[in-house]
């Protein structure tokens, strides 16, 4: 690849991370001064990104971070998936800001699917089979403790979410779009273009 076409590439992927304020900024470190916490992230994030992955791990892209820059960051990587990009990431805590964010939810306890559909939709059938979320309550913590598995008494709650799931809902493909998957225990979160099979 010629030079001028990687220095093109970089300077794309720079636009594209929102990163152009700090591009001359050495990333830095314990003990020399550099890149803030979240330019960091995105700068880890576009190192990825030079070769035009067609799929994208990442590890906690927000931890660490506070509330309005975990959000800037959730926005631009939504902005990559719906560029056609699959990226997946496991999350932690996410804020209700950020749930608002998501497309499609798909929540599973032990390897079994509690839900999969719109993520807004996950509410009003949380709340059709008995168990509301609280006013004022953020959607993922109470998705976190309504799935737990730590007693039996847990164990046969979720039980019971996953057979109303099962009875009630039937899986469908999902056209191109950016789906989140998040299971509680540890919490994990995807966000990826792609059209879900029918077997799921």
């Amino acid at each position: 690849m010629p030079v001028e076409t990687k220095k093109e590439r970089v300077e794309a992927v720079i636009k594209q991370l929102r990163m152009e304020a700090c591009a001359d900024t050495k990333v830095g470190g314990a003990l020399v001064r550099g890149l803030s916490g979240g330019e960091r992230k995105r700068a880890s994030i576009g190192y990825e990104l030079i070769t035009s992955p067609g799929l994208l791990f990442l590890d906690e892209p927000t931890s660490g971070l506070d509330s309005f820059t975990s959000l800037a960051l959730i926005d631009i990587l939504k902005e990559l998936a719906q560029a056609g990009t699959t990226i997946i990431c496991t999350i932690h805590q996410p804020s209700s800001e950020i749930f608002r964010r998501f497309d499609t939810l798909n929540l599973l306890v032990k390897g079994r699917l509690a839900y999969n559909g719109p993520a807004q939709a996950s509410l009003e059938f949380f709340s059709n089979i008995g168990h509301p979320c609280p006013t004022y309550t953020n959607p993922t913590d109470f998705y976190m403790e309504l799935l737990q598995t730590t007693t039996p008494e847990d164990v046969e709650r979720a039980d019971k979410i996953v057979a109303a799931f099962t009875k009630t809902s039937t899986i469908v493909s999902f056209p191109p779009t950016v789906c989140f998957l998040f299971w509680p225990s540890p919490p994990f979160l995807s966000s990826r273009r792609m059209t879900l099979p029918p077997a799921w």
